[in-house]
């Protein structure tokens, strides 16, 4: 359970930190990199929720024996 509330906060963390880069950038009149932050804010989201679904599976296998 807690590794799920630390997965949350850093989730949280960096969609902050993309918003805010996003507002910064796209005020500067620097609108691809406004969208080149997102898009990294987002892979980085993402390869930490495949890291997590991974562990899942790994452990389903585990369980039930399905090496």
């Amino acid at each position: 359970m807690i590794m799920n509330v630390d997965l949350i906060f850093k989730i949280a963390a960096i969609g902050i930190i993309v918003a805010v880069l996003n507002q910064v950038l796209k005020h500067a009149g620097r609108e691809e990199q406004a969208m080149m932050t997102t898009l990294v804010g987002i892979i980085v989201v993402l390869m930490m929720v495949i890291n997590l679904i991974s562990n899942l599976f790994e452990t389903v296998k585990t369980m039930f024996r399905l090496y």
